[in-house]
């Protein structure tokens, strides 16, 4: 299994809104990027992890968490964890902020 990671350039970091989903889509997979309000960058793949599915990128961003805008599940953006009652996993991604540059590990 080959599990080498590429660092992808995605954006300047002032280019992130806060609060708001950024959507890329590298290597075939559609990644929704975060900021926060701390300044913290984090970034989920872009799908629901319920059943019915849906695109997170449209979801509430409070603190570290995300809020599913279909089914309302909360879900950290730091591990991918859906937080109880709901179950289920999102997959996250590594960022980095260097010089005012955004990267992404996938």
């Amino acid at each position: 299994m080959n599990t080498a990671q590429k660092e992808v350039k995605l954006s300047r970091y002032d280019d992130f809104p806060v609060g708001i989903g950024t959507v890329y889509k590298i290597k075939e997979i559609e990644i929704a990027v975060f900021k926060l309000s701390t300044g913290e960058i984090y970034a989920i793949e872009n799908k629901s992890p319920h059943p019915k599915g849906g695109r997170l990128s449209d979801g509430l961003v409070s603190g570290g968490y995300l809020y599913c805008p279909l089914h309302d599940w909360k879900i950290s953006l730091k591990d991918g964890k859906v937080q109880a009652p709901d179950k289920g996993e999102v997959r996250t991604f590594k960022v980095e902020h260097l010089n005012d540059q955004v990267y992404i590990h996938i």
